[in-house]
């Protein structure tokens, strides 16, 4: 495990650079890129890939993108371009000069945006505000959802990934968990789940046998957890922040944790991402998981993505002794 990727942004340095550049209230939090994924050469071709979509897209109107940082946040081009791609017809000002206005002329946008995806609430990746703050990184996923949606045969660059940092600004101090998300399609994790898994089957078509597997993965846990006098009684709650799947990796795999390296008692959500993404990153370094798994969904109790992870650590260990 590489420590420096892991500690690189927890340093008072690192984030004081982020926090000058952004405003972090007390109680609120912030995902960024990291700055050395933003010279990703993949990133900088799907960037470079999208300005020439919408430069051309918008070419007989006279509008010319040459940042999407800097051109898109006020909503004129994306106005432009939902009008141009989907023949709507949006009750909007075409220029929008304040702040309060683009912030209005945002909401009606991405209102349009959500109608025409429908995307799960939980599915967002972008906001008004993050869009008007100028925020690459929910510009970028914006982007992509409408250009797969409206012109699905654009040739975007498959598997870019960012490392991101989510800063967290509490009472008690800045609280940090960095992670790897993906902007465009996971080309493996996407063609491993166009066929239906073991659990989309145990879900969707038998889940009269569904509490016989729980009882199983349960029945595997305890038998190691309960050597440290843990118990695991429910999959849904007692996996979501990360605290019992780290201590569980550490009695299978055999090595001790650092208890500087995760929050033993997390006392937020960005703690909780923290252990979970630490977890995710033991497992793959450790040749365990071969597919993408959104930390998220662990942390929100998500029972399928549980049961996949645990899923990992059952078939190569359930003939461990005990």
């Amino acid at each position: 495990m590489d420590t420096d990727f892991l500690n690189a942004f927890t340093q008072p340095a690192a984030a004081n650079q982020f926090l000058a550049e952004t405003v972090i209230p007390q109680g609120e939090k912030k995902k960024l890129i990291k700055p050395t994924s933003r010279n990703n050469p993949k990133l900088e071709e799907l960037k470079l890939l999208l300005i020439d979509w919408i430069n051309k897209t918008l070419k007989e109107e006279h509008i010319v993108v040459k940042s999407l940082e800097e051109d898109l946040y006020d909503g004129l081009v994306l106005h432009h371009l939902l009008e141009n791609l989907g023949s709507l017809k949006l009750d909007v000002d075409k220029i929008a000069l304040t702040e309060k206005k683009q912030r209005q002329k945002l909401s009606v946008i991405l209102e349009a945006v959500a109608k025409c995806l429908q995307p799960e609430e939980s599915q967002l990746k972008w906001s008004v505000e993050s869009i008007l703050s100028k925020d690459l990184l929910s510009t970028l996923h914006l982007l992509v959802a409408i250009a797969k949606h409206f012109e699905p045969n654009l040739a975007m660059p498959p598997d870019v990934q960012v490392e991101t940092i989510t800063i967290e600004n509490t009472s008690r101090g800045l609280k940090t968990a960095t992670a790897v998300e993906y902007i465009t399609e996971n080309k493996m994790n996407s063609e491993a789940q166009s066929k239906d898994d073991a659990f989309d089957e145990l879900f969707s078509r038998a889940p009269d046998k569904l509490d016989a597997v729980k009882k199983v993965f349960l029945q595997f846990v305890n038998q190691h957890v309960g050597k440290l006098g843990l118990s695991v009684k429910d999959i849904e709650s007692q996996f979501a922040d990360g605290v019992i799947l780290l201590l569980l990796i550490g009695q299978l795999e055999g090595y001790f944790l650092n208890l500087r390296d995760f929050f033993l008692t997390p006392a937020s959500t960005t703690e909780m991402l923290h252990n979970v993404n630490l977890a995710l990153d033991l497992l793959t370094d450790g040749g365990l998981l071969n597919f993408s798994v959104n930390s998220e969904d662990i942390v929100n109790g998500d029972m399928k993505a549980t049961m996949r992870i645990l899923y990992c650590l059952y078939s190569k260990y359930k003939t461990k002794e005990t």
